[in-house]
């Protein structure tokens, strides 16, 4: 068992990176526009957090893939404030969906530059396992929020949907703007309103990352 020392020390070492990636992630943001999402802007965000090459190798092992989580939890996290303030309960679930998928968005808005150079890097073929990745994440962020509790087959029907409703809205908004982006919300939500309906004919979930990783490449390539 650790001692009181070692979890303390545990804590600090926690603390440090947790405050580190925010200060890393900060510093990118204003420079992706210019620098893409890649290793040159990871590096120059390190030095200008302050950090030497050794220390932001050991913050950041996996480059520009890790500079891209800290993006989706920070926007994850912020649209979670924001839903905070709502009451999911006293909303349909069909009202629940849309304000967690605009409060996302908007979130990801925030940093428009940062959101669309993360987005093509993640259209990249390599990056589709980690792309998938965070989508997930993001939905079950969302799907928490709202109060499910499913832990049966649904549990994982509803996040591979949602997180493709996800991908589909943020790219329809990048490329076509809000109106655009509202309209496919709202025609999305109506496609899967009924969760009974949504069973009957219902894509596996690796049809739903399949089709989000399809959003991802017309986000990279265009169409």
């Amino acid at each position: 068992m650790p001692t009181a020392e070692q979890n303390i020390a545990q804590n600090a070492s926690k603390d440090w990176a947790a405050e580190t990636e925010a200060r890393v992630l900060a510093a990118a943001l204003p420079l992706a526009q210019a620098l893409g999402w890649n290793k040159a802007l990871v590096q120059a965000a390190a030095r200008s957090a302050g950090l030497s090459e050794a220390e932001a190798l050991l913050l950041m092992p996996n480059g520009a893939r890790d500079l891209a989580a800290l993006l989706f939890r920070k926007h994850d996290a912020e649209a979670l404030s924001v839903l905070s303030t709502l009451d999911p309960l006293a909303m349909k679930v069909r009202e629940r969906i849309r304000k967690a998928v605009e409060a996302r968005v908007e979130a990801a808005m925030a940093d428009e530059a940062a959101t669309r150079k993360a987005g093509l890097f993640l259209a990249l073929p390599p990056n589709a396992p980690l792309a998938l990745s965070l989508g997930w994440a993001s939905a079950d962020t969302l799907w928490r929020w709202a109060g499910d509790t499913a832990t049966d087959e649904n549990h994982y029907s509803k996040r591979a949907i949602l997180s493709a409703i996800l991908v589909s809205t943020m790219t329809t908004r990048l490329s076509r703007g809000r109106g655009a982006a509202e309209s496919h919300l709202a025609a999305r939500i109506d496609n899967v309103m009924a969760f009974e309906t949504w069973k009957a004919g219902l894509p596996t979930p690796s049809d739903w990352a399949k089709q989000a990783v399809g959003f991802l490449g017309r986000l990279r390539y265009g169409g």
